[in-house]
């Protein structure tokens, strides 16, 4: 049923090229001027964080987007006291978007002493006033049940489908999809599923935290065109590593999918040196210039689907209809036009 309320966009400093696209698109979609909420997002002198909102919002239903990327504390602070300041103000239901959720990969406790960061920032906003939450492709799933209010989790699989059936239109019978771990199967076949591919995996072994001490080839790559499917790159040195053994035991060519590109460190320059002929990313996290520079990687929008789920949600449709090709190809088929 129709609500009598609007829907408005408010955004922190994280990722405003993504806010100022939703907004655009949303004006488009409903015929009505939607720029985003005008407010201040401010740091005093000593690094504090000052909002201040200029429009009324009492009574609105508000959209909050903000990834918690690096800087992630300033970053998760800023949703906080923005959504803090929207419920003093009276908004009658606050969203928080959060293209990339951050301090995901803390989501149990894997030795003794440990904390469960997931949830503790998961209470956080739920006692900030917020209530419901939309992100995509989540590190664990199971973040979810950590919410007592509910959770819309998008993935970014539809997407990066579209992307491989107008990329590789010529040569889909030679593709595999590749899971750099044995955690990733589910993401990987996800894809792999939609494009009508096969799957293999990399196997990897740490010795400790941040280094791969062995991997292993679990398929047969031999001759083919290889797809690395994962959430996210941090410092690209397990991606680019998995990418050198694929070439290794004989792939044709290696690319990878990801769906949010953190790229710390030596990311950028791993991934520019690497075997990879492309490396695809969402822009749920703001691109560097370096990233955005890189010769060998390339940015596709999340923009249309946020849009759409932001538009579900504030009329009470079903957001899960946009995993179905059906449903999302229209959104983006002004970027592929295929038959």
């Amino acid at each position: 049923m129709p609500t009598l309320n609007e829907p408005k966009l408010i955004a922190g400093n994280a990722n405003l090229p993504l806010a100022d696209s939703i907004a655009r698109r949303m004006s488009l979609y409903r015929g009505v001027d939607q720029g985003l909420v005008d407010a201040r997002v401010e740091r005093f002198n000593d690094g504090e964080i000052f909002v201040e909102v200029f429009e009324n919002v009492r009574g609105e239903d508000m959209f909050i987007v903000q990834p918690t990327s690096n800087p992630a504390n300033d970053n998760l602070m800023e949703l906080l006291i923005i959504a803090d300041a929207l419920r003093r103000s009276s908004a009658q239901r606050i969203t928080a978007v959060i293209p990339y959720f951050g301090y995901a990969r803390q989501d149990r406790r894997t030795k003794a002493r440990t904390p469960i960061s997931a949830k503790l920032v998961a209470n956080m906003l739920t006692g900030a006033g917020i209530e419901r939450v939309l992100t995509m492709d989540l590190h664990a799933a199971q973040i979810q049940g950590f919410f007592d209010i509910p959770v819309d989790n998008l993935y970014a699989s539809p997407i990066f489908a579209l992307d491989v059936m107008h990329q590789f239109k010529d040569s889909l019978d030679e593709i595999m999809v590749v899971s750099p771990d044995v955690g990733g199967v589910a993401r990987a076949r996800e894809l792999a599923k939609r494009i009508n591919a096969p799957l293999s995996i990399v196997d990897k072994r740490r010795e400790k935290a941040g280094e791969v001490a062995e991997m292993t080839v679990i398929g047969d790559v031999k001759d083919k065109i290889c797809l690395i499917v994962d959430d996210m790159c941090d410092t690209a040195g397990t991606l680019c590593k998995a990418a050198q053994v694929l070439m290794d035991n004989g792939a044709k060519e290696v690319h990878s999918y990801i769906t949010h590109g953190v790229m710390s460190g030596p990311a950028v320059e791993r991934v520019t040196n690497s075997v990879m002929k492309s490396l695809v990313l969402t822009d749920t996290i703001q691109p560097t210039k370096e990233v955005a520079k890189a010769k060998n990687i390339r940015i596709v929008p999340t923009a249309p689907i946020f849009t759409q789920a932001i538009l579900n949600i504030w009329n009470g449709t079903s957001v899960s209809s946009l995993f179905e090709d059906k449903t999302l190809r229209p959104i983006y088929e002004s970027m592929y036009h295929m038959d």
